[in-house]
């Protein structure tokens, strides 16, 4: 159960990739626990002929491979709420696994959720979780109908893992990581915290009193000031689309700071980042999370690249409906699903975050 933890703690950073050394660094952590339980053991079994070592789990992982990560907001800790999917991550790891590509599917896109009619793919995990007879949802049955239906408009035609992150647990793990550096690129102000950290008091509809700010340029930000900055879309230009781009750019920056620090091959720290996550995660995925991290060892940060998927607001007269992907974005997802992503991106560049 150890060593599916650590994992869990690299996919909920989308991490499921670049600490992949995380698995093999538990692996030897046990075993080297094991010997020491008993130093008569041999190290070495005496053989007439020589072995060939078994190969290691997930060795035969070649890629393409397909992951999801979903972020819901802080109420899945109310008792019967049903989770919304308020933000969701592809990750697109081409075959070879050295090189990925990190993109967003925006929460309000208008898709045909399977069963249930048109509505915001943000509610398919909702409307997926819901049980005949009970008042708990079953998360694993919304991340079911949430998979199915991206499947569907993304023409990708199966996610091998995803992972389920909740606000408060990306927030202690970046604490855990020693805060994270951003590089701002415009004033960012926050609708939910004071400057202190502390909540903004919600009166008459709306938020109000002194705010965080988010100057430009490079910055220091702990878990709270990370999540927050990730957080915000009103007063941006592009409202979801910049927000979108700013969850990607911390989610590669934790990545850079993971591997910065030695975490793959640290076991005692990597206890100390797994102890702080607690239950704010879930893993889903056929494999296990020790074969998909080891599979993954060689992907490093600066081989993601981040893309831009643009969209624009679709209604019914004046009433708001949700968002649709532009040609060019919906031309980016036809391109994943035939393998021709690096091609697309060639003729269509201002799709990669800068």
């Amino acid at each position: 159960m150890r060593n599916n933890r650590v994992v869990l703690w690299i996919a909920g950073a989308v991490v499921l990739v670049v600490l992949a050394g995380g698995g093999i660094a538990w692996a030897r952590h046990s075993s080297s626990e094991k010997q020491a339980a008993n130093p008569a053991a041999p190290t070495t079994t005496p053989s007439a002929e020589p072995t060939t070592p078994a190969p290691s789990p997930g060795a035969d992982i070649t890629g393409p491979l397909d992951l999801v990560l979903i972020g819901v907001d802080t109420r899945v800790s109310i008792p019967g709420w049903e989770p919304h999917a308020d933000a969701i991550m592809l990750l697109h790891v081409e075959p070879g696994l050295k090189s990925a590509y990190l993109y967003s599917i925006p929460r309000d896109t208008r898709v045909a959720i399977p069963g249930h009619g048109t509505h915001k793919i943000t509610e398919a995990m909702s409307r997926g979780s819901k049980v005949a007879g009970s008042k708990e949802p079953n998360v694993e049955k919304g991340y079911q109908l949430l998979t199915k239906t991206l499947s569907a408009y993304t023409g990708i035609k199966q996610f091998q893992a995803g992972a389920i992150l909740n606000f408060g647990g990306l927030a202690r793990l970046t604490d855990q990581l020693g805060g994270v550096d951003l590089v701002i690129d415009r004033e960012v102000k926050s609708r939910h915290k004071k400057p202190d950290g502390t909540n903004r008091p919600l009166r008459g509809g709306d938020y109000v009193g002194p705010q965080a700010v988010y100057q430009p340029g490079r910055q220091h930000l702990v878990g709270w000031q990370a999540i927050d900055y990730a957080r915000q879309r009103y007063g941006l230009p592009d409202g979801d689309y910049d927000r979108q781009r700013h969850q990607r750019q911390l989610v590669t920056a934790l990545l850079t700071k993971a591997l910065g620090q030695g975490l793959p091959t640290d076991p005692a720290k990597l206890d100390q980042v797994v102890a702080a996550l607690g239950d704010t995660l879930v893993y889903l995925g056929g494999r296990r999370p020790v074969e998909y991290a080891y599979a993954l060892r060689d992907l490093a940060p600066t081989e993601i690249t981040r893309v831009s998927l643009p969209g624009r607001g679709v209604g019914r007269g004046s009433g708001y409906l949700g968002e649709q992907l532009t040609d060019e974005g919906r031309g980016f997802l036809k391109a994943v699903a035939a393998g021709q992503a690096a091609t697309y991106l060639t003729s269509h560049p201002k799709l990669v975050d800068k």
